[in-house]
């Protein structure tokens, strides 16, 4: 009976051996799949993130189909590596890819003692061979026919790879969850550093993660992985990769994160789209040009840009400070009185089109911007809509006008909630227009110390217009550089009277702008619109001598092995739009502006001692708030304002240009002057007016034409009345002849 037993025992282990043979047999000759040979396991690479890098090298952006960035093993630090081998395979530099102990250690406590803790068998090359691969579904057959295909592939990689190459390739596969993949994206993900600069706990940290990456994800869940952290340093002192004394201070230190999502909350984000698009461009030429396949999410290039990452830090900084107190003033505005009322007028009125009227007191958690943070509230969808509709929109841009490189690019306030890119929003000029008229008025050959009249206008063939000057003044005459500086309207509608509109129209398409200018005197004072591109584009021309440039923003394209596939070479200014003497008074005189008129505080009040030309713009009752300025090798432009007109300042203490965005160019430049770098580089003096025009702007700002006619009075007085008549007919007379006279002291040509 037993060697009955004995020999039926040995039948089912021969036919057990057997089928356990045939099944090996099938899955190594690829009867479940193919299975990749080491000529394949030689070729193989990783699909890797192309990275987004500023003009200095530093890292900005990322596109991945896999967020995964690829390192060298000199690269990666000995810690790093002691924590993985002490934690994942301890007798990884002894086996051949299958720890055969290990295997049978987990399968007597798994199988035989029902030990569910008993851990993995898998060693780090197993575990590389299912990174690489990946794992395929073949029903109740799935985990055998996985592991078995990894312990033939394990045996292949140690056959051609080293023990440091496997280590490297593994640390290059292994997810970290987030969508990250490899150490060195996890290292930038959760530390904000190269892997190379990693301390001895933060590589515990990120090998501890490799159990669990969501259950040990230190954002997620900071005590898990506080624990998890110690038990990898524990592991480490248990295999004398470190000692008790170093184990125990290291072990008692707070687990400290400096999390970097930055594919969601980079600092360039809306400039990011604008490169992506620039290259998948530049990219569809190359692989024409050398039948190749590049691809931005996947080939892993490096792509050098022009954009300066301190310019704009501080730009961002700015953003914060200054905007984030204008917008409790704007909240505190439209919680009471008549911007209330409007408010919730409007708010009814969208919430009417969106059919949501019967549910908009209905309170849901959301997460809601704000400039101290996000937050997560119990609000409702008219609360909601009340904080969205209020929210104040910005735009910053910063452009080297001798090349056209874009060195800021701030398209909003938050790219996660505010995608779209308010530097190509069309607005309403307003007062920032009125370089171009008068350039064109320079163009046709006017000088800065010819004078326009400020007298009160009604225009008849306009509806009876009469323009104002925002401080209500009136009468007299100012001089064109003051009236430009000054930012004063009627003497500027009076200019515009004067000038051939066909001029205007000229330098306006010249200088790049795509809308079309209406003939009426308001286009003077800023009605037509144009996008903040547009407006800094044509500043950057007066900065320039009048030279149109070309938008700059990639300089090169490389692949992760130092192959130029791209080098830009187009950093030069082109087509001639304006006449150097017309930018240089207009230079001249837009200096003036920023030293004593609309842009003096920046001096005044920021203490900005950089050399700059610029002008402010306000819009219609206060709906959007502008401000350019520049200097030989950059310029700085600005828009601020609600994405509705109708929501804006009640004031212009507010909501003017000086008040509004003159505050975001100054508090960058109040960091930007102490950085001994960007100061040599961008902020040069303007040249002096050649010699024929070193008198140009040497005149009075304004003269009282009224002490003429006062001083006839006083002397006249007790005359007769038909002197008086005669007295007063004469001065028509001369009023008459000083209006015809007009053209002639405004282009300097003869009176027909």
């Amino acid at each position: 009976m037993m060697k009955k037993a004995i020999k039926f025992l040995l039948k089912l282990v021969f036919i057990a051996i057997l089928l356990f043979g045939l099944f090996f047999s099938g899955i190594y000759y690829g009867v479940f799949g193919h299975l990749f040979t080491e000529s394949e396991l030689k070729d193989f690479k990783n699909e890797t993130a192309s990275l987004v890098l500023s003009d200095n090298g530093t890292l900005i952006g990322k596109y991945f189909a896999e967020n995964r960035t690829n390192v060298e093993f000199d690269q990666i630090p000995q810690n790093l590596i002691n924590a993985l081998i002490a934690t994942e395979d301890t007798r990884y530099f002894e086996h051949d890819g299958v720890d055969s102990r290990s295997l049978l250690r987990v399968l007597f406590k798994t199988i035989l003692l029902q030990q569910k803790s008993a851990g993995g068998g898998s060693t780090i090359t197993q575990q590389l061979a299912k990174n690489m691969y990946g794992r395929k579904n073949y029903g109740p057959l799935t985990m055998p026919i996985n592991k078995l295909k990894e312990v033939i592939l394990a045996h292949r990689i140690e056959n051609i790879y080293s023990k440091e190459d496997i280590l490297t390739l593994y640390l290059n596969t292994v997810p970290f969850g987030e969508n990250v993949l490899g150490i060195e994206s996890a290292a930038r993900r959760f530390f904000n550093k190269d892997v190379a600069d990693l301390k001895v706990e933060e590589a515990a940290v990120l090998i501890g993660m490799l159990k669990a990456n969501t259950y040990y994800n230190p954002r997620l869940h900071l005590e898990h992985a506080f624990k998890r952290r110690n038990v990898v340093l524990g592991q480490m002192e248990k295999y004398d990769y470190l000692s008790n004394k170093i184990t125990d201070s290291i072990q008692n230190l707070p687990l400290q994160l400096d999390y970097a999502n930055i594919e969601s909350e980079g600092p360039a984000n809306y400039f990011l789209v604008q490169v992506k698009k620039e290259v998948n461009k530049i990219l569809k030429e190359v692989n024409k040009k050398l039948d190749t396949v590049y691809d931005i999410r996947k080939s892993g290039l490096i792509i050098e840009t022009t954009l300066n990452i301190d310019l704009q830090n501080y730009a961002l900084q700015a953003f914060q400070s200054h905007l984030g107190k204008m917008q409790s003033l704007l909240d505190k505005q439209y919680r009471s009185g008549s911007s209330k009322k409007i408010l919730n007028k409007l708010v009814n009125s969208e919430l009417d089109k969106l059919k949501l009227t019967n549910k908009s007191d209905v309170k849901k958690i959301r997460e809601m911007f704000s400039w101290k943070g996000f937050y997560k509230d119990s609000i409702s969808v008219r609360d909601s809509l009340k904080q969205s509709i209020t929210l104040l929109q910005a735009g910053f841009i910063a452009v080297d006008p001798n090349t056209g490189a874009i060195k800021t690019w701030i398209g909003g306030i938050d790219y996660r909630t505010q995608p779209y890119d308010q530097i190509f929003a069309q607005r309403q000029t307003a007062s920032a227009f009125k370089p171009i008229l008068y350039a064109a008025a320079l163009e046709e050959g006017a000088m800065p110390c010819q004078y326009l009249d400020n007298d009160a206008i009604v225009l008849t063939d306009f509806d009876d217009w009469h323009p104002q000057n925002y401080d209500h003044s009136l009468g007299g005459k100012y001089s064109i550089a003051a009236s430009l500086a000054k930012s004063m309207n009627i003497p500027t509608v009076n200019l515009f009277l004067q000038i051939p509109f066909e001029s205007l129209e000229n330098v306006w398409n010249n200088l790049g702008f795509t809308q079309t200018l209406t003939r009426k005197p308001s286009t003077a004072l800023g009605t037509a619109t144009a996008s903040l591109y547009e407006m800094a584009f044509a500043y950057a021309s007066f900065a320039n001598g009048g030279f149109k440039i070309e938008p700059q923003i990639i300089t090169s394209i490389k692949t992760e092995s130092g192959k130029v596939l791209y080098q830009n070479e187009k950093f030069k200014t082109s087509e001639k739009v304006l006449e150097k003497q017309s930018a240089d008074l207009l230079n001249a005189i837009l200096q003036k502006a920023i030293i004593e008129g609309t842009g003096r505080s920046m001096k005044n009040t920021y203490g900005v001692r950089l050399p700059l030309a610029g002008k402010t713009g306000t819009s219609q009752d206060y709906a959007d708030a502008w401000f350019l300025s520049y200097n030989p090798n950059l310029v700085l432009a600005t828009r601020v304002g609600a994405s509705l007109p109708i929501i804006h300042f009640n004031n212009g203490a507010n909501g003017s240009g000086s008040k509004l965005a003159l505050p975001l160019v100054a508090k960058t430049l109040q960091k930007a002057q102490k950085n001994q770098s960007l100061q040599k580089k961008y902020f040069t003096n303007f040249n002096p007016l050649p010699d024929a025009l070193e008198n140009a702007l040497d005149c009075e700002d304004y003269i009282d034409t009224s002490e003429i006619e006062k001083l006839f009075e006083n002397i006249f007085k007790n005359k007769t009345t038909t002197f008086e008549k005669a007295s007063k007919k004469a001065s028509r007379k001369a009023k008459r002849k000083n209006k015809k006279s007009l053209f002639k002291r405004v282009f300097g040509k003869k009176e027909e």
